[in-house]
């Protein structure tokens, strides 16, 4: 996600410095945007210098001391609060008072990432939609110390990228992620049940639905490990609320390493 989202930034002329302490990742996001972009290419719609410059526009750093001068940062790293918390307290230290600190989590609390740091109204939640470069929806979140004025700059930010922003209040799994739990929860009940097999439940929601992907291809998709993560988190913060109450069969899966394209295997099987 993070590197979807470092290309979105890119392609309308931003600088970004794109974090991972990991080499092999930002080695793997590299090949991501030029291979994206290559395609463009091949259609037509960007020339080879247009893509070699918004390649050199992303640098990739290890260090996130790195992001001091940067007037705006967009974190992107899994559904872990304790590692939230860790990367924006750092980021409250290193950066200057007016940058905007952003999270792309797609269900934790903004309130509570920002909790107890200083200057809590440049922190609010930011967050893309899977594939975002694809995807034109982004929700701007204010979480309750979450300044009006910074969360106008946020959302002029994303329209500036070319996205659709929204607003949303800082609720469990906000709007997008409250509204698709029935949609993943009810289609793993179907399957525990056997009522019918992931292949039927796709197809049907596709072709009767309207739906352009089934909830098992989308969860292949995001992220079996994502998925899951985020149906735990409405589901504590909903105070175990039986409508978002987790299924046994995204945890055995999580248990086993099957997450989807990723991996190669979720509920269907993949290239690697």
């Amino acid at each position: 996600m993070g590197a979807g989202i470092a290309l979105v930034c890119a392609r309308k002329g931003h600088r970004v410095r794109l974090l991972d302490a990991n080499p092999s990742a930002l080695d793997k996001a590299q090949s991501y945007l030029a291979s994206t972009l290559s395609k463009e290419v091949a259609k037509g719609r960007l020339t080879e210098q247009e893509k070699e410059e918004i390649c050199q526009a992303v640098e990739p750093v290890q260090e996130i001391q790195r992001l001091a001068s940067c007037d705006i940062v967009i974190e992107a790293v899994s559904e872990r609060l304790d590692l939230k918390k860790s990367i924006f307290r750092t980021l409250t230290e290193i950066c200057r008072q007016d940058a905007l600190l952003l999270t792309n989590t797609s269900s934790l609390s903004v309130t509570e990432i920002a909790g107890g740091l200083d200057h809590p109204k440049r922190i609010l939640g930011m967050h893309f939609f899977n594939p975002a470069p694809v995807m034109p929806l982004v929700e701007v979140i204010r979480g309750k110390q979450s300044g009006e004025r910074e969360a106008q700059q946020v959302y002029e930010f994303a329209k500036e990228l070319g996205k659709v922003p929204v607003y949303a209040n800082d609720t469990p799994g906000f709007i997008v992620n409250r509204v698709a739990r029935p949609f993943y929860n009810e289609a793993l009940r179907i399957l525990q049940d056997r009522i019918a097999p992931v292949e039927t439940i796709d197809r049907i929601m596709k072709q009767a639905g309207g739906f352009k992907m089934g909830p098992f291809e989308l969860q292949d998709l995001i992220g079996i490990d994502v998925n899951f993560a985020v149906t735990e988190s409405v589901y504590e913060n909903f105070f175990h609320d039986g409508r978002f109450r987790p299924s046994r069969i995204q945890q055995r899966m999580v248990q086993a390493g099957t997450l989807g394209r990723k991996s190669g295997e979720g509920y269907y099987e993949y290239d690697k």
